[in-house]
């Protein structure tokens, strides 16, 4: 029983998470995309390329995620459970957030077409 309510909360966080960061991610990065190539076509073909790719590793790690859960007993280790996959999504998100602007700033000379 526990597992199921987990399941179900894991799923809606992670889902909403996933989504709206994505869309975040999406609507500034078109914005500063364009100002390091100035084709608004193949900026707007690289943004969508990194969304779809951004929703590929998320949908693979929850998906791991839930292959590897272990049976859960109390409401202690549901919320134990829970926040600490949350939280390594969340480290993750972050990290290749951080990997792609950092690697947007190093290639920014090499990317910008005047």
């Amino acid at each position: 029983m526990f597992n199921i309510i987990s399941y179900i909360i894991f799923l809606a966080i992670t889902s909403y998470i996933t989504v709206d960061v994505g869309r975040r991610c999406f609507n500034s990065g078109k914005l500063y995309l364009e100002y390091l190539i100035k084709d608004k076509d193949f900026c707007l073909t690289v943004n969508r390329i990194l969304l779809g790719s951004y929703y590929l590793v998320n949908l693979g790690y929850i998906s791991i995620s839930l292959s590897f859960w272990g049976k859960i007993s109390s409401i202690e280790e549901l919320i134990y459970t829970v926040s600490n996959r949350i939280g390594i999504i969340i480290l993750i998100l972050c990290t290749l957030h951080f990997v792609n602007l950092f690697t947007l700033y190093i290639l920014r000379k090499k990317l910008t077409i005047k």
